[in-house]
């Protein structure tokens, strides 16, 4: 199973240090867990709600990563968020699965992987593979948008 991550330079090894010391959206903190996702969109989609909603000041040193890993996840249900925190939360205690899969709320035909860095597996799990990524370069207006409108659906 091909996982992705966009983050930022420093932050790429899947090691959860940042969701143990602040959390993560449905694990809580003190615990560590690594986020990717199941498509290298969603990946995308995610890191951008978290960047200003302007645009402006987002750090230079973000990178798109990818990994292969030869585990299937558990799946999470999710009929609301308290059930899924309920669920990461004896997922991480029990320890019985190296991977989560939760059904995206930014893209629901994907998932978010959630890996469990305290796994017995999480030590075969290869780094990441990354290249450099651009917000400004991925979000620049195309210049046919200027010469035919704004509510064009050029894709």
């Amino acid at each position: 199973m091909k996982l992705w991550r966009l983050t930022r330079a420093p932050f790429v090894a899947l090691d959860g240090k940042g969701a143990e010391l602040h959390g993560a959206r449905y694990a809580p903190a003190g615990v560590p867990v690594a986020s990717l996702a199941s498509e290298a969109g969603l990946a995308v989609l995610v890191a951008l709600r978290y960047q200003p909603r302007d645009l402006q000041g987002i750090p230079d040193d973000f990178v798109l990563g990818w990994t292969e890993i030869d585990a299937a996840p558990l799946r999470i249900p999710d009929p609301d968020e308290e059930t899924i925190r309920a669920h990461v939360g004896h997922w991480l205690a029990d320890g019985t699965a190296l991977l989560a899969a939760i059904r995206s709320k930014v893209l629901p035909e994907a998932d978010v992987i959630y890996l469990n860095p305290r796994h017995r597996d999480a030590a075969l799990v290869p780094p990441l593979t990354t290249r450099p990524f651009s917000f400004a370069e991925c979000l620049h207006r195309p210049p046919m948008l200027d010469r035919y409108g704004g509510g064009s659906t050029i894709v």
